[in-house]
Parts: structure tokens; C-alpha cells; sequence
């Protein structure tokens, strides 16, 4: 397939990127059902680290073999699949060339009680990713956590070396900590400017959640009420989201989030879509449904984002 419009478009905005890197932002763009769009649908499977097997993978026993998450993602026609190391390396030579893959650095889990600011761990390498043949590195950061300083100079450190290696940097943002409530997360202010910060890092990918009608720092609310931004529906939130990352020069997806009913998850994407982003990162609400339901709900999310 030829190199459409739409991607020479998006590659132009990471001219400062290495042809290497370009490349694999090419090979995510291009690959699979919404190749040549646009659009990504990423399989991500870290739930096993972070959540632990039974909660992941019990309500669909076949995700417990790395290898099924291969296939899920291959037979969907995803753009990528993203997991920690142990995942990749189960399958990355079984399925070497089939589908691009993002190697997720860094991982917490859900054992400490300890409490404290939340900070993953660094769980993988830039080396391990170019070893696998991984098209990108993930990598998550929490804003709003008192520990983000050192996780923007981990980040930094990483996207310097997985540029310079010629792969393609994700970056889940994620607002947690002291600095945000609960409810907060995922307020559309502190979504937006969780963008804002992926971006400014060095991203391009950017990963959030699907902001909700609420704006958490009251000098913020002053600045929305003045200038009037809409925000009353998912898809004015995803479009202020998407113009906070540059203008919409880069890449903004968001998370599938907890599992759901298929009417529920569908209607999400509609506003998603409607809004303007470049498609989702859905895994729970995929690979925890039998095989064929795991297919049938893919293939009605890429047909929404195939539509716009």
C-alpha cells in the first residue's frame, strides 16, 4: 500500500525525528486495518504486571499465554501491540515482521501497601526494545505525583536514546498523585495538560484518559469560563485534549479505561472520534472477552475511526 496523504502529513510534523524513527512511525501508521488514516487501535497487555494474572486474564483464560495477545492483535488488525518485557520476548520471534511492537519500560504493581507517591519501575531497555525488533518504547508518567520530577528525567533519558536508536516514543500520561484528586484524574483541565506535558517531552504518541466534564484547578476554571471552551460533551473534551497537544500536531489516544459493556465502550468512541483523536489503546475491554467477541468489538471500534 502506498504512503497516503494523511500519513505524509503526520510524518511531517516530527521533522526533527531520524529517518529511523520516521520509519516507525510509518510502520504504526500503516500497518493493519486503519493503515494509511490516520487512525491507531493499539493492543496494550501490561494488566498482568500491574494487576495481577487472575484480575487480567481469568475472565479469558487464553490470556494468560503471551502469545494469544499476538495473535488477538494480528487477527483484529491492529496498528501495534504494547506489553512489558517478559510478554514481547515470549513472542516477538514467533511473530518477528507481523505487527509492530511497543516495548513498555517501566510497570508498577498493585502488591505495596506502602502508599507514597506514585513512580513505576524502569523494567525494560531501549536495547531490549531494538533487540525485539519494537517499533517504539512506552513509557508512563504521572503528573501530579510528587515523584514526577524523576520520572520526566527518566523519560527524557529514554526518548533520547530510543531516538538516536531510530524507534518511535509512546507516553502514557497519567495525572496521579498529591497534586489531583481522585476524581480530578481525569478532569478535562488536568487531561489536557497531561497532553500538554507528553508533548513537551519529546512524544509522538500520547496517551490519555477520556476526559470528564469537570475542571479541577480553580485557576483553570476561571480561564475556561472566561473564554467560553466548550466542554459540555466527550467530544468538545477530546478535541480541547487533542488541541493541547501542539494544535493537534501529535498523535493523541486514549485508554479503553475499566471494563465495560460493548454499548457503553462504543459510545465512548463515538464521542472519541467525533472529537478528532487519532484513535484508542484499548486492552481489558478487548482481551478480556471470549476470542470472537474480542474481534467483534475491534472491528466495530475501527470501523468508527475508519469512518471519520
Amino acid at each position: 500500500m502506498a504512503t497516503t496523504e494523511r500519513v505524509k502529513q503526520i510524518l511531517s510534523w516530527y521533522a526533527s525525528d531520524s529517518p529511523g524513527t520516521l520509519a516507525n512511525l510509518h510502520r504504526l501508521l500503516m500497518t493493519g486495518r486503519l493503515a494509511g488514516t490516520g487512525k491507531l487501535v493499539i493492543l496494550p497487555v501490561d494488566q498482568g504486571f500491574e494487576h495481577g494474572p487472575a484480575r487480567s486474564f481469568a475472565p479469558n483464560p487464553e490470556g494468560y499465554d503471551p502469545r494469544y495477545h499476538f495473535q488477538l492483535a494480528l487477527d483484529a488488525g491492529c496498528n501495534a501491540y504494547a506489553a512489558p518485557l517478559g510478554f514481547i520476548e515470549a513472542g516477538a520471534a514467533e511473530f518477528a515482521g507481523q505487527i509492530p511492537l511497543i516495548l513498555k519500560l517501566n510497570n508498577s504493581d498493585s502488591l505495596s501497601k506502602l502508599g507514597g507517591a506514585p513512580c513505576s519501575a524502569v523494567t525494560g531497555s531501549v536495547k531490549e526494545a531494538v533487540r525485539l525488533g519494537c517499533a517504539a518504547i512506552g513509557y508512563t508518567i504521572y503528573p501530579g505525583s510528587d515523584a514526577r520530577n524523576s520520572q520526566l528525567e527518566h523519560l527524557r533519558e529514554l526518548t533520547e536514546e530510543a531516538k538516536a536508536s531510530g524507534l518511535a516514543v509512546v507516553v502514557w500520561s497519567y495525572p496521579r498523585g498529591s497534586g489531583v484528586s481522585k476524581e480530578g484524574e481525569t478532569a478535562v483541565d488536568i487531561a489536557a495538560y497531561a497532553a500538554q506535558i507528553a508533548a513537551q517531552m519529546g512524544a509522538h504518541v500520547i496517551k490519555v484518559k477520556p476526559p470528564k466534564e469537570l475542571v479541577e484547578h480553580p485557576e483553570a476554571k476561571k480561564v475556561y469560563e472566561k473564554y467560553q471552551i466548550p466542554i459540555k460533551t466527550l467530544a468538545e473534551r477530546v478535541r480541547h485534549v487533542v488541541q493541547s497537544a501542539f494544535n493537534g500536531r501529535r498523535i493523541v489516544i486514549f485508554s479503553g479505561g475499566e471494563a465495560k459493556g460493548t454499548d457503553e465502550v462504543l459510545a465512548e468512541i463515538r464521542g472519541i472520534a467525533e472529537g478528532g483523536a487519532f484513535g484508542s489503546i484499548m486492552g481489558r475491554n478487548a482481551f478480556q472477552r471470549p476470542r470472537a467477541e474480542a474481534l467483534q468489538l475491534l472491528d466495530a471500534v475501527m470501523k468508527i475511526y475508519g469512518a471519520r
